[in-house]
């Protein structure tokens, strides 16, 4: 019996997934416990849709990656810092500091974990930095700390 799973079976499949299994095992286990449903018209146009759907949002987010890799690219991202004497920093700058400084002078939100800096940022001065906004979509950018 083809059934659409509903979630993630063990040994048989994702969530979402048009399976084969035997009859009873639809039945008597995988129907009763809402893991799945059988694969009628209805099920197999909801499965095309959604299927449909997640290829359109997987477009539309590249898109916009690829849109906001080429407003980042080669640009400068200005943070100031406090520092002491031989223009050390007080700490360090973070990658949340300039996530936070992108999202600030660009208006592009990046997850601080998608940001690698090189090395530790301790002194005043210009630094890269790689931004992954996307799967595959990368950027790179410069880091220029100054005093506050």
């Amino acid at each position: 019996m083809k059934v659409v799973l509903l979630q993630d079976v063990k040994a048989h499949g994702k969530k979402g997934e048009l399976v084969n299994v035997s009859d009873g095992y639809a039945r008597n286990f995988l129907i009763p416990h809402s893991l799945a449903k059988e694969a009628n018209a209805q099920a197999m146009n909801e499965l095309k849709n959604a299927e449909a759907s997640k290829a359109y949002k997987i477009k539309t987010a590249t898109a916009a990656a690829k849109a906001a890799a080429a407003r980042l690219e080669g640009k400068s991202v200005q943070i100031t810092a406090k520092a002491g004497q031989n223009g050390r920093l007080f700490g360090s700058v973070t990658p949340k500091e300039v996530a936070a400084a992108i999202k600030k002078q660009f208006q592009i939100d990046v997850d601080k974990r998608k940001i690698t800096l090189n090395l530790e940022i301790k002194a005043f001065g210009t630094y890269k930095c790689e931004v992954k906004l996307y799967n595959g979509i990368t950027t790179n950018v410069n880091v220029v700390v100054t005093e506050a």
